[in-house]
């Protein structure tokens, strides 16, 4: 009795979908290139990244030199790219790379390494991130900012007339400001214990590598407080110069009022 109990419920429970599909249906031993790529692209289209990748591979593994097998190789990295599996969608778009440097879509997967990275910082997590902790996003560990920059970098070398270009040399400008915005961070978190030198040498960073970036006029700022709290007076005045010449309106001097008989750079931390 209880045996039959047990096989009606599971009849009924099938019947009634709550049953997890078979992604290993036996009937696709029987599917053709075409069927595979299509109920995997349904798959990557519905948000299932897992299924899809995994029919992807299917697809590869049962018709390693179809049509398919390359644009398969693309989208299995596209889908480890919109499942936030950063390892797996850069080591699927090398692999792309390496196999077809010369392949007509191969500038897309300079573009997803690039996007992967990018996205490491300031994708959703990253998001939440700043809101829940009130992080500047510019604080956080550049390796992956780096990283995405010099991706983006070689696709607008070896593809300047990419489709992917013009968003890649946005993204590339974004990266530098927010790379030169982290050097002022650190300048500041050395000004705010004493280490005046530390912050000098991080600011120079800043304006030597990154210049004409926002980041520049703090850094400027900081250089001269910092030459200031160590009596480094010709060194101060000269970035007290650039600083007025290149930033006449900056907020950092108009903070300092008027009447008051403090140098600017003593009143802004």
């Amino acid at each position: 009795m209880s045996r039959s109990l047990a096989l009606f419920l599971v009849l009924l429970l099938s019947a009634c979908g709550l049953l997890p599909k078979n992604t290993d249906r036996e009937d696709q031993k029987n599917w053709s290139a075409s069927k595979f790529y299509s109920e995997a692209k349904t798959e990557l289209n519905d948000g299932n990244y897992a299924a899809a990748i995994k029919l992807f591979e299917s697809l590869e593994a049962r018709y390693p030199y179809g049509r398919y097998a390359q644009q398969t190789q693309l989208e299995v990295a596209y889908a480890h790219y919109k499942d936030n599996e950063k390892a797996s969608a850069i080591a699927a778009a090398d692999r792309f790379i390496k196999l077809h440097p010369n392949h007509a879509n191969v500038d897309y997967a300079y573009y997803l390494r690039g996007l992967a990275n990018f996205n490491d910082d300031l994708g959703m997590m990253g998001i939440v991130t700043e809101m829940i902790s009130g992080q500047d996003m510019s604080e956080r560990d550049p390796k992956a900012s780096r990283e995405s920059f010099e991706n983006f970098k070689e696709l607008v070398t070896r593809f300047p007339n990419s489709k992917y270009t013009p968003d890649a040399v946005l993204r590339m400008k974004y990266l530098v400001n927010m790379v030169a915005m982290l050097e002022v961070h650190v300048a500041r978190y050395y000004m705010r214990r004493g280490a005046y030198v530390a912050a000098v040498n991080r600011a120079q960073v800043a304006l030597k590598d990154y210049p004409q970036t926002p980041a520049t006029e703090e850094a400027l700022a900081i250089m001269v407080q910092a030459y200031d709290a160590l009596e480094m007076n010709d060194l101060r005045d000269d970035a007290d110069r650039v600083m007025r010449k290149n930033f006449p309106n900056s907020r950092y001097l108009a903070d300092s009022p008027v009447t008051d008989d403090k140098p600017w750079w003593r009143l802004l931390w």
